[in-house]
């Protein structure tokens, strides 16, 4: 040993590093034959309340599934304490694969996207016609992410009482897009036939009667109900969290999610939105690479059918106002 107690080069032969005690690896994964499946209704601070076999069922997210998100409407696999006592905690194993998931981004510049909801086959786009007026915008965009991830849409216009609703309505006819309309303290009759049968996520700016209209639908649901402000004509956001809720009598699912200012589709190309009407799809075959299919692209195919009278103008107008709405949020 050399001076100062330090080794030297000499020494080296006759050092041995500690080794570090690990427990011994192995492939072998747990098949968790005894997991029960059940779907998540509500997610709060890392922990999932589930639905399993009519029970009421608290679980988080086992270790491996990683960063994998577990959100409403998601189909899961789990084991533990599944009785829903108090205090009783299971283990979401696995997520089973989605139908459909209903995505947003922060805003157009947010490359992340985040999945809101899963496996609801209708988006329920709720608007007031007034107090606060219409954002033909946000329901265009709200549009975009209901097609593109294969849900059906339908427009829930709110307060018909206030205003006429066929104004709005004649601008989304072209699309063959499904709409009800309902009044302050109406009848719900149409809203029930439409929901029935379905899961549906229902989404909407503040203010707009969204959950008075869950309220309606499901009295014991207890959504907050908001106001809207007399000065800048907005709601407040009340409910904070997405909830699934059943439809009682009507062998249906709403999903309440929180209302929304913006709805960013970073994620969206516009081959993903062309790919949602078939027909006009097909009169795109012989677009220039890299069309985008909007107004100013020179040999477009929807110019083309146009043109030829093969296909309904308006259509096409309503495809590119759906285009145009992807990349500008300014509503």
């Amino acid at each position: 040993m050399s001076v100062r107690g330090r080794y030297d080069e000499n020494d080296q032969e006759h050092y041995e590093r500690p080794r570090r005690r690990t427990r011994p690896r192995t492939k072998e994964r747990p098949t968790y034959d005894d997991a029960v499946e059940g779907v998540v209704v509500t997610v709060d601070r890392g922990r999932y309340t589930l639905l399993v076999d009519g029970r009421t069922v608290m679980a988080m997210k086992a270790r491996p599934l990683g960063r994998k998100g577990v959100v409403v409407g998601d189909r899961v696999r789990v084991v533990g304490d599944v009785s829903g006592d108090d205090g009783s905690l299971s283990r979401i194993v696995e997520v089973t694969e989605r139908i459909t998931t209903l995505r947003r981004t922060a805003d157009d510049d947010d490359p992340v996207e985040r999945i809101i909801v899963a496996n609801a086959e209708q988006l329920v786009i709720v608007t007031a016609l007034a107090d606060p007026e219409p954002q033909p915008r946000l329901i265009d965009r709200a549009l975009v992410a209901a097609f593109v991830s294969g849900m059906q849409p339908l427009l829930c216009l709110t307060k018909s009482d206030l205003a006429d609703p066929e104004t709005l309505l004649s601008t989304y006819r072209s699309l063959g897009v499904h709409w009800v309309v309902t009044q302050r303290g109406g009848e719900l009759d149409a809203v029930r036939e439409r929901l029935s049968g379905k899961t549906s996520v229902m989404i909407g700016s503040s203010g707009v009667g969204k959950s008075t209209l869950v309220n309606a639908l499901v009295p014991d649901a207890h959504r907050d109900v908001g106001v809207v402000n007399a000065v800048t004509g907005r709601g407040r956001h009340t409910s904070t969290s997405a909830y699934m809720l059943e439809l009682p009598g009507a062998d249906g699912w709403i999903i309440d999610t929180p209302g929304i200012r913006s709805f960013g589709l970073a994620h969206v190309r516009p081959e993903d939105l062309i790919e949602a009407f078939p027909d006009l799809d097909e009169m795109t075959e012989e677009c220039p690479r890299g069309c985008t299919h909007g107004t100013d692209e020179p040999e477009c195919g929807l110019d083309v059918a146009v043109a030829a009278g093969s296909t309904d103008p308006e259509r096409v107008e309503s495809f590119r106002r759906l285009l145009t709405a992807r990349s500008v949020s300014d509503y």
